[in-house]
């Protein structure tokens, strides 16, 4: 009996354990709440985008000219538009050099070749004279020798006849370039002589440029070159439309210009190739233009035209694309999924991208670490807005 007792015990306080745990009461189990990350998104629509080229350049003239005398002499007069932005005309008279030396060599061109016909109609009676004395001998003209019918004495007059003519012509010429005549349409921007002052030939008397048209030299680097269609590096470049934005008489003005040639040279200093832009008549000097103000030669603008086309691309604004080339998509279930994309281009403000879905809700804002499958709250102001076309 003594050796049960030890076991009795034993299982007596099992059995009270057992009804103790058996007698407690079910725990209280706490609420399970899943986080949630606040995001904003905006909804993607594909469209077809244009790049733009920009570049900046300083108006030049396309002719500029360094206006020199061929003669030598005395400046007897000036126009009164021979100052330093005088606007001249094609063929107006700008200055005037003596011409009394060249009036007296066109005068002694003139009697030589008076005196040159004179002895050529000498030599015309005594060559008729000699023919006459060569019949009367009975024998044909055909051997009668040359001396004997002076033909080398009539062909020499003949000859001095065209030299006299020459230096004739020779005269009237330098007479007539005294008078310095503009070469085109243009304006003065260098004066170099006044009136009394006395010129030597090859002499500059002033710097001249044309008004016809005006050039702007615009850098485009590799990255520029890249945003161009393939069909601007070839003759269809020319013509092609370019904007022009800069100050004119201390307003903001622009212009329109065309596209001329790309000088297709690698400039050495900036790795950049140059593309020419021109504007036709600049200063409007005749009035025929509409612009309100004038593109004046060194003119500093900034330059923008058309570039190659993105055809149905998202245009993504930078903040949407994480982790490398991905984004991240909000589902119906405001559940995250990230997905890849393609990048086609990238500016200062937006990524352009492609294999998204139409309407696709892509998340704009931080999210931290993003995780496949996290659940987010969408916090915009108006949820799932578009995000605008442009």
């Amino acid at each position: 009996m003594k050796r049960l007792l030890p076991f009795a015990l034993v299982m007596l306080a099992l059995g009270a354990a057992g009804i103790l745990h058996l007698m407690k009461p079910e725990p209280v189990r706490a609420p399970v709440t899943i986080a949630t990350v606040a995001v904003e998104t905006a909804i993607l629509e594909s469209e077809s985008v244009f790049l733009t080229v920009e570049s900046q350049g300083t108006v030049e003239p396309r002719t500029r000219t360094n206006l020199v005398s061929e003669v030598s002499g005395a400046i007897l007069s000036v126009s009164d538009k021979f100052v330093v932005g005088g606007k001249f005309e094609l063929g107006e008279l700008l200055l005037r050099v003596d011409p009394t030396d060249y009036q007296v060599a066109l005068q002694r061109a003139e009697a030589l070749l008076k005196g040159a016909e004179a002895q050529l109609i000498f030599e015309k009676a005594r060559s008729a004279q000699a023919k006459k004395e060569w019949e009367f001998t009975g024998r044909p003209l055909s051997e009668a020798p040359l001396l004997a019918l002076r033909v080398p004495y009539l062909a020499e007059a003949e000859a001095n006849i065209e030299q006299a003519k020459a230096e004739v012509e020779r005269a009237r010429v330098k007479l007539e370039k005294t008078r310095i005549k503009a070469p085109y349409d243009g304006i003065i921007s260098r004066k170099n002589v006044d009136i009394g002052q006395f010129v030597s030939a090859g002499i500059p008397l002033a710097e001249t440029f044309a008004v016809d048209f005006v050039e702007i030299r615009l850098p485009l680097s590799d990255q520029d070159l890249s945003k161009m269609s393939d069909s601007d590096f070839t003759d269809a470049l020319r013509g092609k439309k370019v904007n022009l934005l800069g100050f004119a008489n201390g307003r903001s003005s622009s212009w329109e210009g065309q596209a001329e040639r790309f000088e297709r040279v690698v400039e050495q200093t900036n790795r950049s190739q140059y593309l020419v832009v021109r504007v036709g008549n600049p200063y409007d000097l005749k009035g025929s233009n509409s612009r309100a103000n004038p593109l004046l030669v060194g003119t500093f603008v900034t330059a923008d035209f058309v570039g190659r086309e993105l055809p149905n691309v998202f245009k993504l604004p930078r903040s949407g694309l994480i982790q490398g080339d991905r984004v991240a998509l909000v589902k119906a279930n405001s559940r995250l999924k990230l997905v890849d994309v393609e990048l086609m281009y990238a500016d200062d403000n937006y990524y352009y991208v492609s294999g998204l879905d139409e309407n696709s809700e892509i998340v704009m804002s931080s999210i931290g670490i993003p995780v496949d499958g996290m659940i987010v709250e969408v916090k915009n102001t108006s949820k799932g807005e578009s995000l605008s076309r442009g």
